[in-house]
């Protein structure tokens, strides 16, 4: 199944880059030159061919893992209709899971800042990932699903289906989705959770389904009154590839160097990112 749907997302591709191409005739169209820069869609493109190769290859060296503990599995699911849905709805759940705490955890922070660093929003924005998510341990959430019984490349092709429909979600020019929005991530869902305004910061965590954001007090609507402001509250400049990868870490490794006690050494990586920025705007003082 993990072949087969790989072999999809590759069938996919064209049409993600023809999304990317319709989105930039409309918003030429509407004279908003503002939702796309060359510079940052280039740097989303590199960023998002980086990502993939440490992905292979990070599934390459962790599927040993996931295999180990199927071997150790607590239950048995026959591939079909049934264990599929059952699949989706955990790996969505467990996603949600991640992606919380991407935003609250310092290290996972490290990686996911990346792709929240454009301060626009558009089809490339999705394309804006981080290869330093096998780092982070991204793909230590997943490894629930493998216990439970489902197999590791079942738990693969899930995962990359998930952050497949997301792509769809990096867009201004679909307004809200009515009734949809009840139940499933939508592109203004999602551009609440990409923007910055204090009302909409670490909001809107769903991957496919906006249920879990309902359930645990996550979930804000987008406000007509009040735009989007996108990035993030510490603005990365950069357009280098790398440097947006990198430099989140290096100021982690810089911050916990210079703390004097293992206690503001453990906040400035596992604490939530504001309490890592006030310990730093301390030390800077110092």
């Amino acid at each position: 199944m993990g072949f087969d749907i790989e072999l999809l997302l590759l069938a996919l591709t064209p049409l993600f880059l023809l999304c990317v191409a319709l989105e930039v005739v409309y918003w030429r169209r509407q004279r908003r030159a503002d939702i796309y820069g060359w510079r940052d869609s280039l740097c989303s493109a590199a960023l998002g061919l980086m990502h993939q190769g440490a992905d292979k290859l990070a599934w390459f060296l962790v599927l040993p893992v996931y295999a180990w503990v199927w071997q150790h599995r607590l239950f048995d699911f026959p591939l079909g209709w049934p264990a599929f849905v059952a699949l989706f709805v955990a790996q969505d759940f467990l996603y949600y899971g991640f992606h919380r705490a991407s935003h609250r955890v310092r290290w996972l922070w490290a990686a996911h800042s990346v792709h929240h660093s454009s301060t626009r929003m558009n089809f490339t924005t999705a394309f804006r990932q981080s290869l330093m998510y096998p780092v982070a341990g991204m793909w230590l959430f997943w490894l629930p699903l493998a216990w439970l019984g489902f197999p590791p490349e079942a738990v693969v092709g899930v995962v990359l289906i998930n952050l497949a429909f997301q792509f769809f979600v990096h867009t201004q020019a679909i307004p809200r989705l009515g009734v949809l929005e009840k139940v499933f991530n939508t592109p203004s869902i999602h551009r609440v959770h990409h923007a910055k305004n204090p009302r909409y910061l670490d909001r809107n965590y769903a991957g496919v389904l906006v249920v879990w954001d309902r359930l645990f007090g996550s979930y804000v609507e987008e406000d007509p009154a009040e735009p989007c402001d996108y990035g993030t509250v510490k603005p990365v400049t950069s357009f280098n590839p790398l440097w947006v990868t990198l430099t989140e870490w290096v100021d982690m490794a810089r911050e916990v160097a210079r703390a004097r006690v293992w206690r503001e050494k453990l906040a400035l990586l596992f604490g939530p990112p504001e309490a890592a920025e006030r310990i730093a705007a301390g030390q800077a003082r110092d």
